[in-house]
């Protein structure tokens, strides 16, 4: 068996202890907690395993835009603990995503665990009406869960262009290269397919999506060079 044979067997074998846990934590939580295991080995099928249903995924589905995000820091990525999101669908979840290594350090996938507080939410609101103490809750960001892959990245397309406030034709150069640094920077482009179906949203060819992705890295490259050089 090969070093790179090793490895992957190393990286099954972590997902496949994990699986009972998956089912174990959503017993002991309720119906109202969600905990998915993904493989970020396969982007657009990644949840290998899943139990509760919050963000109403299954097994086989894309990983969400936090988890593209995550593939986009690499091994860099880190545990991301009780952030708070709100679904297409008006809930509120609390979540928490904890991201698996292998022996080597990489990473090669996550445990996310998803709680529904919507009803958790509107009671405090409620009692803090009540004392007179309530606060308007702050705005959530919208995340797209979902079992396609391209669907996400559709959704994380529209919020840059609805940001840009914008057409694609009336953006200069430098505004079309940081587009494709945004979406970059989420991980969208680590999903196959990615840079052609950005491609055609936006009605460029190929190889112009390809050249503004290139430029949009080389100048990500030449920041981290001149910020490690004053290191």
């Amino acid at each position: 068996m090969s070093v790179e044979e090793g490895r992957e067997a190393e990286r099954d074998a972590i997902l496949a202890a994990l699986k009972p846990v998956v089912d174990g934590l959503v017993a002991t939580f309720g119906p109202m907690c969600e905990v998915v295991l993904h493989d970020y080995r396969r982007p657009e099928e990644s949840v290998v395993a899943l139990a509760g249903s919050v963000t109403g995924r299954a097994v086989g589905g894309a990983m969400s835009e936090i988890g593209m995000r995550m593939v986009a820091r690499g091994d860099e990525a880190a545990d991301e603990l009780n952030y708070r999101t709100r679904t297409g669908g008006g809930q509120i979840v609390k979540s928490s995503t904890m991201v698996l290594r292998d022996s080597t350090g990489a990473v090669f996938g996550a445990v996310c665990v998803n709680l529904d507080v919507s009803a958790v939410t509107e009671a405090h609101s409620l009692l803090g009406s009540l004392a007179g103490t309530g606060r308007e809750p702050a705005e959530l960001p919208v995340t797209t869960f979902g079992n396609d892959i391209d669907s996400v990245v559709d959704v994380i397309l529209d919020a840059h262009q609805l940001h840009q406030n914008r057409c694609w034709a009336a953006l200069d150069r430098a505004e079309r290269v940081e587009l494709f640094r945004g979406l970059d920077d989420r991980g969208v482009f680590a999903v196959r397919r990615a840079v052609e179906q950005v491609a055609a949203r936006l009605g460029i060819s190929r190889a112009s999506a390809y050249s503004y992705l290139s430029q949009a890295r080389a100048t990500t490259d030449a920041t981290s060079d001149s910020h490690g050089g004053h290191a």
